[in-house]
């Protein structure tokens, strides 16, 4: 590869996915000197994410080129396209030569039913541990999860964390260092309620109803 094409990233986007899981990294990425990065879908078709935002892909599964980090994302929709056959095929042939084999939150499942994290330690976003168990897969609590050349990030907001931690494999710690502080990352929430082990069961019983309520609103929607 050319010095003005170091690193080729692919980043997998698909109907009902979590914007941020993506969006966050991307940000990242875009930062990064010598890196390519493509969005890609089955077509160039814009994409509607779950939170209703649009995006629209620049490569396609059948013109993408090999790829050093492939990466996928989850979201509120993810169950009706995981066992795309077009999609899995694609994440095991970019998978075979791919130098790293990433996700975050639940893209996680996509990597585990094609078989790329069989005996890997992964994390995911913490309502779907139990599902990535099933896949042979050790879970992880962690924010963000490396087992060899298998890179995983928790829940959503966990794709920043996971784009500094790919760019500092990249291009260095300090060129990480570099883009986050200028994206001032500095997290302070204001409750400290990011995790399942931190909120509470009681909480997060409502959380699982509240998420549970959201997607089945969207799936009547579509019926509509």
């Amino acid at each position: 590869m050319t010095d003005s094409q170091k690193h080729i990233i692919g980043l997998v986007f698909y109907p009902g996915m979590t914007s941020l899981d993506i969006v966050g990294p991307q940000q990242v990425f875009s930062a990064l000197p010598g890196v390519q990065i493509h969005r890609i879908w089955k077509t160039l078709d814009p994409i509607k994410t779950d939170d209703g935002m649009m995006v629209l892909p620049d490569t396609t599964f059948e013109n993408c080129p090999r790829l050093d980090v492939i990466c996928i994302g989850g979201g509120l929709e993810q169950g009706a396209v995981e066992d795309d056959p077009e999609i899995l095929a694609f994440l095991r042939k970019q998978g075979s030569t791919a130098k790293f084999i990433t996700s975050v939150c639940g893209g996680s499942l996509f990597l585990a039913k094609t078989g790329l994290l069989f005996g890997y330690r992964a994390t995911t976003h913490w309502a779907m541990r139990q599902q990535l168990a099933k896949f042979g897969v050790e879970v992880g609590t962690e924010r963000i999860v490396i087992d060899r050349n298998r890179i995983t990030g928790g829940g959503v907001t966990a794709g920043i964390d996971f784009g500094l931690t790919i760019a500092s494999i990249l291009c260095g710690e300090e060129v990480a260092k570099i883009i986050q502080l200028l994206l001032e990352y500095n997290p302070a929430p204001p409750f400290d309620v990011g995790s399942p082990e931190k909120a509470g069961a009681q909480l997060v019983d409502k959380a699982i109803l509240f998420m549970q309520g959201i997607s089945s609103l969207e799936v009547a929607k579509q019926a509509v």
